[in-house]
């Protein structure tokens, strides 16, 4: 592995922006008109075959356009800036079972799609449940704010690309946020290379429930991890604070120090760009190198609902990637 002062790769370097560097029509990837007979055809079949949405295989289908913007997409978050936003699929045009067949297609498209839950889970909801915040209810299935994380810090393997697509909006509220933390790394490279080198090793991380009946609650990553100059980044201040109450450990001085300051770096308005997902698009990061976040939100009528996905290439589509 790299050290803390290695150069990085041009695949992470272009991942180094903030908010002014950036504009809407940066990341935003057009659906060509090609694309909508394909997935008029993906809901046709949909409606006639009744399938279970996860069966589906993208290769059993004529995606030609689909797979070439979802290339796009991939070069994007892969080789370019970390972050991409499809706009847009018309999902008025279909029902709830056909966008979901859609967005599970397209991410297929992406690459390998992985579980999010210990049950197998990998078409997951993101919509209000009702429930209220508790260990192992994650603050996806609220209406509350969401803090600055990447998905599945705690596990061995975390998704390299995550996926939200939009089938209803909220009321009011819900909007996405972005922050580069290949930009907060470099932030703390040049303000304070002693606290870097302390994200460098490891912390205790909830595992937020998913996991067998009989072992740990917690496990144990580091926030920042480089190999041959590529960043790979997991991080939720949240999940780590809690990692350690549930391991009976107090976190040291050092580390408390080290990730208030990534946080303060992270949540520095300058550090992030702020948009509000509509209906259709699918919100696509680089989960190992750009964190996201969500503003609370108010539901009148039609509840907001997306869709999210996890890719991984590395290893098999379970949970931990083993």
């Amino acid at each position: 592995m790299d050290t803390v002062g290695a150069a990085l790769d041009a695949a992470t370097r272009a991942k180094l922006w903030q908010r002014d560097d950036l504009a809407p029509g940066d990341w935003r990837i057009a659906l060509p008109e090609r694309c909508w007979p394909e997935l008029d055809e993906v809901a046709r079949r949909v409606r006639k075959e009744e399938p279970v949405v996860t069966d589906l295989c993208a290769g059993d289908f004529a995606l030609e356009g689909c797979r070439d913007v979802m290339a796009t997409v991939r070069r994007q978050l892969s080789d370019g800036f970390g972050l991409a936003i499809l706009d847009r699929v018309p999902v008025e045009r279909y029902g709830v079972t056909e966008n979901q067949a859609i967005g599970w297609l397209l991410s297929q498209l992406l690459g390998q799609v992985v579980e999010q839950k210990w049950n197998g889970t990998r078409l997951y909801d993101v919509r209000d449940s009702g429930k209220a915040l508790a260990h192992g209810v994650r603050r996806s299935v609220t209406n509350l704010e969401q803090y600055f994380h990447t998905d599945g810090g705690w596990l061995t393997s975390a998704p390299h690309f995550v996926g939200l697509f939009c089938i209803q909006p909220a009321a009011s509220g819900g909007h996405s946020r972005c922050a580069s933390l290949v930009q907060a790394h470099e932030a703390l490279r040049a303000s304070a290379p002693d606290l870097l080198a302390r994200l460098y090793a490891p912390f205790w991380w909830d595992r937020q429930a998913e996991h067998g009946p009989d072992d740990p609650a917690w496990s144990r990553h580091p926030i920042f991890a480089s190999a041959q100059g590529t960043l790979i980044a997991r991080y939720y201040d949240d999940y780590v604070h809690k990692g350690y109450g549930l391991k009976g450990e107090t976190l040291d001085a050092a580390g408390a120090e080290a990730l208030a300051a990534m946080r303060a770096v992270v949540e520095a308005p300058e550090s992030w760009l702020e948009f509000r997902l509509e209906a259709g698009q699918f919100q696509c990061i680089n989960n190992r190198q750009v964190a996201h976040s969500r503003t609370a939100f108010q539901d009148e009528g039609a509840k907001r609902h997306l869709l999210r996905l996890w890719n991984r290439d590395e290893g098999p589509p379970a949970l931990e990637g083993s």
